[in-house]
């Protein structure tokens, strides 16, 4: 809508848009972004006794003032700065009656609302204040991660009281609103050119009171009692992990909505296989003869089974089997298994019979007559110490 030009007396007050340095068309969320960043900027307490950053301060908070109030807006932006004065109806909204404390407000909460403990989203929300979130330890075996459970879990925690349906009045009564803040949850105090929203210190943020609390909560709206809940532990968790249970945890005061619980998982130790990851392990002893001539060894796997492996002849002790798709699942869903990996550990003979021995050192005398070594590892060895240290003597 074109702008009617009024003719004025006054010296010519800048306009509106341009001392936020905004175009015309500019929304709320740009309008309050460009005050903020001014407003910030201009502040008298980052600039004590600079009476020009005060004035521009108090213009660019006249400006917001208008334009973030749609009425006012299209009252301006058809009569301009005319709209507000004598005669033409605009009263208090305008920079006669300019109400500093208010425009300020909306970003003084953006600024400073976490550190002042909540802004304009921490007040009530229906009713009472919102339940903690609560933490349950669970300790479930290698075969559970690998499987998944179902399983129940035994929680004390608060739930709402049934005598008064969590209103936390006594029967027959309800609570009341708050003679303090007038049930919004919040006073305001304005200090200087600040205005301080704070918690009502009478309801505590609920906006209701309790002249006659209910006998078998004390008022509160909840109880302490036990209470059973099914936990769905999906296949390939890991230790450490948690499960969230949305609105599981404490019940809020008087009504208000409950927490969360997280359930945080511990994965015991296995006495035969060992996680990385996707991958297990697990380390498998055979007897000296089989690695030396080869055999067949069985090992476990976590679905339960068993699966034969062949021992190549010369099998060393630390050689590794890896067995495809035999580890554990992805938690992720991304569908696929990770692989097992079988450690080989030729377990050394022990409590020899006197046979045994006299067979043995045959066996080694044989080694070492022969002219073929049996043992090339240890002898390519000690063949580079002797090198190192050509002084050695046997």
């Amino acid at each position: 809508m074109p702008r009617l030009k009024v003719q004025s007396t006054t010296m010519a007050k800048a306009d509106y848009y341009e001392m936020l340095g905004v175009a015309r068309d500019a929304d709320e969320a740009t309008l309050k972004k460009a005050f903020r960043k001014l407003a910030m900027q201009y502040h008298p307490d980052r600039n004590p006794g600079d009476a020009e950053a005060e004035k521009r301060f108090k213009e660019i908070n006249e400006a917001y003032e208008v334009l973030k109030d749609p009425k006012k807006r299209q009252a301006y932006d058809q009569f301009g700065h005319a709209a507000f004065e004598a005669g033409m109806g605009g009263g208090r909204g305008g920079p006669r009656g300019f109400d500093f404390g208010s425009s300020f407000a909306d970003v003084f909460e953006d600024i400073f609302g976490e550190f002042m403990g909540g802004g304009r989203g921490g007040g009530r929300s229906g009713g009472g204040a919102r339940g903690a979130d609560m933490r349950f330890d669970l300790e479930i075996t290698l075969e559970d991660a690998f499987n998944g459970k179902q399983t129940e879990i035994t929680v004390p925690a608060s739930v709402t009281c049934e005598v008064c349906d969590g209103s936390g009045a006594a029967e027959g009564t309800q609570p009341v609103t708050c003679p303090t803040c007038n049930g919004h949850g919040k006073v305001r105090a304005t200090q200087g050119f600040f205005t301080i929203e704070r918690t009502c210190p009478a309801c505590h943020g609920v906006g209701r009171v309790i002249k006659e609390p209910c006998r078998n909560c004390g008022g509160a709206g909840r109880v302490r009692r036990d209470k059973t809940l099914a936990v769905n532990i999906p296949a390939g968790v890991e230790d450490g992990m948690r499960i969230r249970l949305s609105g599981e945890g404490e019940v809020g005061v008087r009504g208000g909505p409950p927490g969360d619980l997280y359930i945080f998982l511990a994965v015991a130790p296995h006495p035969v296989f060992q996680r990385d990851g996707v991958d297990v392990s697990c380390r498998v002893p055979i007897p000296m003869t089989r690695a030396a001539l080869g055999g067949t060894v069985e090992v476990p796997t976590l679905e339960g089974a068993r699966v034969r492996l062949n021992i190549p002849a010369g099998t060393q002790s630390g050689h590794q089997f890896r067995l495809r798709s035999k580890g554990m699942p992805s938690v992720q869903g991304r569908g696929g298994r990770g692989d097992m990996y079988v450690i080989i550990n030729v377990e050394t003979p022990v409590n020899l019979s006197a046979r045994q021995r006299e067979l043995l050192e045959e066996f080694e005398r044989e080694g070492s007559e022969g002219g073929t070594s049996s043992s090339p590892q240890s002898e390519g060895f000690f063949a580079k110490v002797k090198e190192l240290w050509s002084d050695l003597t046997d």
